[in-house]
């Protein structure tokens, strides 16, 4: 397994979700929050670029996964979320930014007791993603998802 590797935080893909993040009327009428599980929306996708938009209630998380060998950022619209990359945890608030490159794994929650949204993009689209289980002596495989399934 690789190490996680970031990205600029001024990447044009972190620009992008940053400007998406900050202009809520392009999509505050979109966003569903569901107790039954994280809420999510594709806002756009050209060969090049994917963007989606997510809800997350309280203790609503990824798990550990990655993006398939594509680059992306995500940041923060309402709310906070915490991201665990393996080599700390941060909490992020509106505003707050992430990007990373192909190689990074990393699981993305809910600890307050608030919703919260995320403005998530990813270059290019993501075609696959695997998750994992974090145990004493690291990341174990546990599945692989192909874009068919979401």
């Amino acid at each position: 397994m690789t190490a996680n590797t970031l990205a600029p935080a001024r990447s044009p893909l972190a620009e992008t979700a940053r400007a998406l993040a900050a202009a809520p009327d392009e999509w505050i009428r979109r966003v569903r929050l569901s107790i039954d599980g994280r809420w999510y929306e594709r806002l756009h996708q050209d060969e090049d670029v994917e963007i989606w938009l997510l809800s997350w209630m309280p203790g609503q998380t990824t798990g550990f996964h990655d993006h398939g060998g594509s680059r992306g950022a995500f940041a923060v619209a309402l709310g906070t979320l915490r991201e665990d990359d393996l080599l700390r945890e941060r909490d992020l608030a509106p505003g707050d930014v992430r990007a990373f490159g192909p190689d990074h794994i990393h699981d993305v929650r809910n600890v307050s007791n608030a919703p919260a949204v995320s403005v998530h993009v990813y270059s290019p689209p993501l075609s696959l993603m695997h998750r994992y289980d974090r145990t004493e002596s690291g990341l174990i495989m546990v599945a692989e998802e192909r874009a068919e399934q979401w």
